[in-house]
């Protein structure tokens, strides 16, 4: 077995679960992060040898295979070409950049690298998710209709909630859709094999104002704060957005987005429509998948790799009864770039490549000029 060497830039949350799920392939030795602040007390925290403030000087020093962008999304772009520079094979959170235009060079310079490049939409990798794409590409759904649902979160509820993805400057024009939405949108793309034609979309920030902590405090972190910790700042990007979409074969779908929809942490449902039947994925209960049927009784496929299809329980890592979740998907995400990376690049990868972020950060721009001139946009 092959053996590489990671290095990860950012260790705030989604970070750490990057380091915590590579060292579970056994074949990927996390040897460095970056981290502006404080970054070799967290490399102790997390067990990493070593601990850099600057990417560059990371890459420069240590000898990598691969990095891990894990940052805001508007240092996306520098440091993923940066790494494309120097030969690594580059796996980066979304959304991929903050402008199309980011990310068309990105693509170019990857494809013309032959190096491996991913976008980190771990959630193809739930394995009910991937059950839906193969009975999909089976026909069991016959020809999809309609596909809807929603992504629901609280983690922005309060006006006392702050974080850099509500700062457009740091994080885009989108922010709810953009951070969340395209997890959604990704998923139907992925497991349906259908492409959007069209979007119709509405947004609304219901916080004009937020109270932005005067100093640092990490992501779900639950802090709270005095008077005197914080200052009142502006908001323009959205907190809710919902999105009516078409497909490319006549379809249609729409999602409802929410960053401040109460009692929910981190809830994505998918409901897909068919000729054939229907099926509903939540993931508060991602080991199970509903099927709806017209003229027989509707069931429920609990997660089984000994009754689920060939290529799912290829990504699915524990017998039945077993529960897998959200760092699982992260693993079997990784595990799909990592054989790439030992084996060469497949035509039609499973993860999600700089080409699908750059079609995911054209299809959010509509989705924000939509939004802007309450109107339908082709893309």
């Amino acid at each position: 077995m092959k053996r590489f060497r990671a290095g990860v830039i950012g260790a705030g949350f989604i970070g750490a679960v990057h380091i915590e799920q590579l060292r579970r392939l056994g074949n990927v030795e996390v040897a460095a992060l970056v981290k502006t602040t404080g970054p070799r007390e967290k490399a102790e925290a997390l067990c990493v040898p070593a601990a850099y403030t600057d990417y560059r000087e990371m890459i420069d020093r240590e000898e990598l295979d691969a990095v891990h962008i894990c940052t805001p999304n508007s240092t996306h772009f520098e440091m993923a070409m940066y790494a494309l520079e120097k030969g690594l094979h580059v796996i980066c959170e979304k959304p991929m950049t903050c402008t199309v235009a980011e990310a068309e060079e990105l693509n170019r310079k990857a494809r013309e690298k032959g190096l491996v490049n991913a976008i980190n939409f771990n959630c193809r990798f739930y394995p009910m998710v991937y059950q839906i794409r193969e009975m999909a590409k089976a026909g069991e759904l016959g020809d999809i209709f309609t596909v809807h649902g929603s992504y629901l979160q609280d983690w922005l509820y309060l006006d006392t909630d702050y974080s850099w993805r509500l700062e457009p400057e740091l994080s885009g024009e989108s922010r709810a859709f953009a951070d969340i939405g395209s997890h959604w949108i990704d998923l139907v793309q992925f497991v349906t094999g259908l492409r959007v034609t069209g979007v119709l979309a509405d947004f609304a920030v219901f916080h004009k104002n937020r109270k932005k902590p005067l100093k640092p405090i990490d992501t779900y972190s639950g802090m709270a704060l005095r008077p005197e910790d914080y200052r009142l700042t502006p908001v323009k990007t959205e907190d809710y957005a919902a999105v009516l979409f078409r497909l490319e074969n006549g379809a249609r779908g729409c999602c409802t987005v929410s960053q401040v929809f109460a009692g929910r942490k981190n809830q994505m449902v998918v409901e897909i429509g068919g000729s054939r039947c229907a099926v509903r994925w939540d993931s508060e209960n991602s080991n199970a998948l509903w099927i709806g049927r017209r003229g027989s009784a509707n069931n429920e496929l609990v997660k089984d790799p000994s009754i689920l299809c060939a290529a799912t329980a290829g990504i699915t890592g524990y017998p039945g009864g077993h529960v897998e979740g959200f760092p699982d998907t992260f693993k079997q995400n990784f595990k799909k770039v990592y054989d790439a990376i030992a084996g060469g690049i497949p035509d039609s990868p499973d993860y999600a490549t700089f080409e699908d972020g750059l079609r995911e950060m054209i299809l959010n721009d509509r989705i924000v000029q939509s939004a802007r001139e309450q109107r339908w946009l082709d893309l």
